[in-house]
């Protein structure tokens, strides 16, 4: 039974506790929302309020106190400029968590914590990384497009013309040297793909 005990041990020791703690609220302040267990989400409510509380007064020395607790100085600058200016005249309840489920596997339940003045609306959606293109072909693409095929075409053949101009400019920089031995050919590859 957990009687008049006030804090939620998570089943770690105090040290992992407490980076279990800084990470999570780091994550909450840098994207303004995040998904864990309800647990966890009870638990970091009642670490980081008193961390935005501080926030109101831009002082080097509660830059210093949120800090030590926290440890990434990009969480304490985004949250003294970005979110302690929106929360000014807010008393408290900075944060907000909403069920959301069940986890498949274990069945620990969900919840997702966010920062009631940063709404779903102003959260943006994260776009997925691309990819970097690979200079591999993809033998399941059995039939690409005609205009992707014409375009292959063109920039396979465009460093071909070059090369020879280049090729013969060399003889003429060396103006005075005969040499009776053809200048062995260099391989010219294919300029890379930057993906962009």
């Amino acid at each position: 039974m957990r009687h008049n005990k006030s804090v939620n041990h998570l089943g770690r020791q105090s040290g992992h506790r407490k980076a279990l703690m800084a990470n999570l609220a780091s994550s909450l302040i840098l994207h303004k929302q995040i998904e864990t267990t309800l647990a966890k989400a009870k638990a970091l409510r009642m670490y980081v309020e008193p961390l935005i509380t501080k926030s109101k007064e831009d002082t080097t020395h509660s830059r210093r106190i949120v800090f030590s607790y926290l440890k990434q100085k990009e969480a304490v600058s985004e949250l003294f400029r970005v979110i302690a200016p929106k929360i000014a005249e807010r008393q408290g309840g900075y944060t907000r968590i909403v069920k959301n489920g069940f986890r498949e596997g274990d069945a620990a339940e969900m919840a997702i914590m966010e920062l009631v003045d940063f709404g779903a609306s102003e959260v943006a959606p994260k776009e997925a990384p691309k990819k970097p293109a690979t200079r591999r072909s993809s033998k399941k693409a059995a039939a690409p497009a005609a205009e992707g095929e014409a375009a292959a075409e063109d920039t396979k053949k465009a460093p071909a013309k070059k090369a020879p101009a280049k090729k013969a400019a060399a003889p003429k920089a060396a103006a005075g040297k005969v040499s009776t031995k053809a200048a062995p050919a260099k391989k010219v590859q294919a300029p890379r793909k930057t993906g962009k």
